[in-house]
């Protein structure tokens, strides 16, 4: 039996739902930390800057820093500044904040979030200008659902999908389930892959993603898990389980 040293953890739908904590996660966590498993939080939100996700993790009685989640905003970041790009966004005002201030250059990028209600014709329009006319297309996600208010909502990926088909030309992922983004979690970790197991809501971004990298991947049945969920990836999940209490309870016995 491989043993397990570390843990990539989802956040929303896993550890918490609209900011409160689900079920015993906030023990289970601690349980992890107690045992001496190796932990970081990765997260495709895109409606929240990390502040608020530190923030609310903290607020939990979660110990968080910023150095420990990792977020598709934080990585884009980092790849705007490597190419010196000038990024025109389609996303939550609110996750501005994770990124340098604007240079007032004429845009040669386009970074798609969750932009919710924001997502109207006029500016879906706009971006796919810049992206059918040369602009670099960054996908900080392109997970199908979110949940929100107890049902099932549109996340970013139907619009990127929707860019993608009307340009011709495929985003670039920076989250989940990218290898990159992934590689960069583990790399920080400092855990191997093989011992290393992502517990998250999302069969296709969280679970496949980190199978794929090498990782085992533990499907809760919180979030915006749907019945059958884990009948719809190949290979199946390494485990699927009731929460995040019973996951951890999986890792522990495999420390």
């Amino acid at each position: 039996m491989t043993r397990m040293s570390g843990v990539l953890l989802d956040l929303s739908g896993v550890v918490f739902s609209s900011g409160a904590a689900i079920g015993d996660a906030v023990a289970a966590v601690a349980d992890l930390r107690a045992h001496g498993i190796a932990l970081r939080f990765v997260t495709n939100t895109t409606s929240e800057p990390l502040r608020v996700l530190r923030e609310t993790l903290q607020g939990l009685g979660i110990a968080a820093s910023d150095e420990h989640i990792f977020t598709p905003a934080t990585a884009a970041r980092g790849l705007v500044r490597e190419h010196g790009w000038s990024p025109h966004f389609l996303m939550n005002p609110a996750l501005l904040e994770d990124f340098d201030p604007p240079s007032g250059a004429d845009p040669d990028a386009v970074i798609v979030g969750d932009a919710g209600r924001a997502f109207t014709f006029d500016a879906l329009n706009a971006a796919f200008r810049l992206i059918d006319g040369g602009a670099a297309f960054i996908a900080l996600a392109r997970n199908r659902t979110f949940r929100d208010d107890g049902a099932l909502s549109l996340d970013a990926g139907p619009f990127v999908a929707a860019l993608e088909y009307a340009s011709r030309r495929e985003a670039l992922l920076i989250g989940k389930p990218a290898a990159a983004f992934y590689d960069s979690a583990l790399a920080d970790l400092g855990t191997p892959a093989a011992s290393t197991v992502m517990i998250g809501d999302d069969a296709e971004s969280d679970v496949e993603g980190a199978m794929a990298a090498g990782m085992a991947g533990i499907l809760v049945r919180t979030g915006k898990y749907r019945d059958g969920d884990e009948t719809r990836i190949k290979p199946a999940p390494t485990a699927t389980l009731a929460d995040l209490r019973e996951a951890v309870d999986w890792v522990l016995e495999r420390r």
